[in-house]
């Protein structure tokens, strides 16, 4: 596997679009590791701090997840160098997005991620610019549609991804109108999880968890996990912490979601980051699930939690380790080792698989087809993991075997 992921890494990326703003310091690139299959497909991020580097290794990551998810393209992603909080914010993107727009128009798809919003942001300013949706250019790059093809692939994705959920399984409030995009990615990591325990054995209801993060991924895993009896007992999110040894009912979780603004943890009984951080690691979880940025995740905060009885960790962040290497560094190798770690590409797959479900033809739209045909594409990616080993250490190790062999 280290032989394959060498390579992998080292291979240099097919196209980087390097972009510095007119008008303000923001400074961009859309990295295209390849373009297998005719396209390449990855969301746009915006932070401050952000570099070619962390841009090319997520478009690395895109590669791998698209041999899970589907279609069979290559990985892509976009980043901006950008404080999301400044109030300039969208007129960066406008002039983003107009400047990528040839390639989003040819064999580029994008869509939301870290601070930016697929369907308030992504969607509507590639439409002002005659984008009839962010996916079009894997539509005409990789499926080479006929006309009436690609406007029935569009109509479905501009549908779809857009959809407001209906079916109460599926959504924390059915009168705030969350959508397919808001809620899709955390639970295709709730689900991640259980399918482990369904698949190597155990029961989740009861498990205890910690959450890193929460923004979509993050609160919607953690609402998907308190909805299957998880008891979640700690969340930390940058502005502060929430803690409760004995797990917060499913009520308060569901408060807890509905309750955010701007994607950040509002609640009475929010602590400081510092103390939440103090606290966390060693409240004795089965569950962990960093969905906050990438590149968080500590040598000693692994060591607490895996001291603490630390089964499982569900990354909804991409990379959620703090190792320089793009994918399998030495904290991430550690913690493989120790317990299972269901990788990104697996974990956090679900929007990935909802545009690749939602580009067939004739696909059933309701809430109840989107979701399960999510999980179970997740699930058959970790029965594939099981049939190379019934071991619940080194998951992530032969999910990259499996995935490398389809790249290298």
């Amino acid at each position: 596997m280290k032989d394959l992921l060498k390579k992998y890494e080292q291979k240099q990326p097919e196209v980087v679009f390097e972009w510095k703003d007119s008008e303000s310091e923001a400074e961009g690139w859309v990295v295209i590791n390849s373009l297998r299959g005719g396209a390449a497909g990855g969301g746009t991020r915006m932070r401050k701090g952000l570099d070619k580097r962390e841009v090319e290794s997520l478009a690395k990551t895109m590669e791998v997840k698209f041999t899970v998810s589907g279609p069979p393209i290559g990985g892509a992603k976009s980043g901006i160098n950008f404080d999301p909080a400044d109030p300039r914010k969208k007129d960066v993107l406008k002039r983003w997005y107009k400047a990528v727009m040839p390639l989003l128009k040819n064999y580029y798809g994008t869509g939301g991620d870290l601070n930016v919003d697929e369907i308030h942001e992504v969607i509507p300013i590639t439409e002002s610019y005659g984008l009839w949706h962010p996916q079009e250019g894997v539509i005409n790059g990789h499926y080479q549609a006929r006309e009436n093809e690609r406007i029935h692939q569009i109509g479905q994705l501009r549908y779809g991804v857009s959809k407001v959920l209906e079916d109460p399984t599926y959504t924390p409030d059915i009168k705030r109108k969350y959508k397919v995009a808001d809620m899709i990615t955390g639970y295709g990591v709730a689900q991640s999880i259980k399918h482990f325990y369904n698949i190597w054995g155990g029961n989740l209801q009861g498990k205890k968890a910690i959450i890193q993060g929460w923004g979509n991924v993050a609160a919607a895993a953690g609402y998907y996990l308190a909805q299957n009896g998880v008891k979640i007992v700690g969340i930390i999110d940058r502005v502060g912490g929430v803690l409760n040894p004995e797990g917060f009912s499913y009520e308060e979780i569901q408060a807890l979601f509905n309750n955010r603004q701007n994607n950040t943890l509002v609640a009475d009984n929010l602590i400081s980051f510092a103390e939440a951080n103090e606290k966390i690691w060693g409240m004795g979880a089965q569950i962990f699930v960093p969905a906050a940025a990438s590149r968080l995740v500590k040598q000693n905060e692994v060591d607490q939690m895996v001291a603490s009885g630390l089964e499982v960790i569900a990354c909804g962040a991409n990379v959620p380790f703090a190792d320089p290497e793009i994918f399998f560094g030495p904290i991430m190798e550690y913690t493989d080792n120790h317990v299972a770690v269901i990788p990104d590409f697996i974990a956090n797959c679900g929007m990935a698989r909802v545009f690749a479900y939602l580009m067939q033809r004739d696909v059933e739209m309701s809430d109840d087809a989107i979701f399960s045909d999510a999980s179970k594409v997740i699930y058959d990616a970790l029965v594939a993991v099981h049939q190379l080993s019934d071991s619940n250490v080194k998951l992530s190790s032969r999910a990259f075997e499996i995935a490398l062999k389809q790249l290298v």
